[in-house]
């Protein structure tokens, strides 16, 4: 579905990716790990056309969407979870969700029903939300824009133990529902328990691909690149 190929892409004169590759095939849960500083958000905001890329080319089921503004190619089918979440501050919950919303299965009842704690906060402004629900919020707005394929980056990053766990199930839930996913986070265990495919992140460029059966069977792949 997603094919992401030879992508080059920096900041300013300072370069960041050196011809990263990678794809998520229909249904595919694949996850983008590496330590910090290796390019992985900036290999999500290239996808997105949020930092233009510089070569290469992202392909979303053969259409090419290399150097397409952020609305066209979010409109083309892959939402986004950012970051630092990024939710309106000043709109309610409802009306977070119900800006980004497309026709599609994804509806304002059906996220609520996936994340209850939000139907219990729908009058709250952005600002008045935990972590955890501002993060509920940033996946069920991405959810509403109803994509093919949902991009995460450090999905559970500053979370309290018991709403990552809710954001962990959140996840098995959308990928037993056959939604593609790609996924940034640092909780190796689960990613491994979790994901279809692996790809390792080295200094902006991919350095192995693999199953969590064979990345388990290399030990020394997860110290050298994993590891602190």
């Amino acid at each position: 579905m997603l094919a992401v190929e030879g992508l080059e892409a920096g900041y300013g004169t300072t370069q960041v990716l050196f011809g990263l590759s990678l794809a998520v095939g229909e249904g595919e849960l694949v996850t983008l790990m590496g330590r910090n500083g290796m390019g992985k958000t900036t290999s999500v905001r290239a996808i997105l056309g949020l930092t233009p890329p510089r070569r290469g080319r992202v392909r979303l089921d053969g259409r090419d969407l290399t150097g397409q503004p952020p609305h066209r190619i979010a409109r083309a089918g892959l939402g986004l979870v950012p970051e630092g979440r990024q939710i309106f501050r000043t709109l309610s919950v409802a009306e977070n969700l119900r800006a980004t919303a497309r026709p599609g299965p994804w509806t304002f009842a059906r996220v609520l029903a996936l994340f209850p704690r939000l139907a219990e906060r729908l009058g709250n402004m952005g600002h008045q939300l935990s972590g955890g629900e501002q993060q509920m919020l940033a996946v069920g707005r991405a959810l509403m824009t109803n994509p093919r394929l949902l991009i995460l980056d450090e999905a559970t990053e500053g979370l309290a133990p018991l709403v990552r766990a809710e954001i962990w199930d959140c996840l098995a839930a959308l990928r037993r529902e056959g939604l593609a996913i790609l996924l940034i986070d640092k909780n190796l265990e689960r990613l491994l328990a979790l994901a279809d495919r692996h790809v390792l992140i080295e200094k902006g460029r991919d350095v192995w691909h693999g199953t969590s059966a064979e990345l388990r069977a290399r030990p020394e792949l997860v110290e050298r690149h994993l590891g602190v």
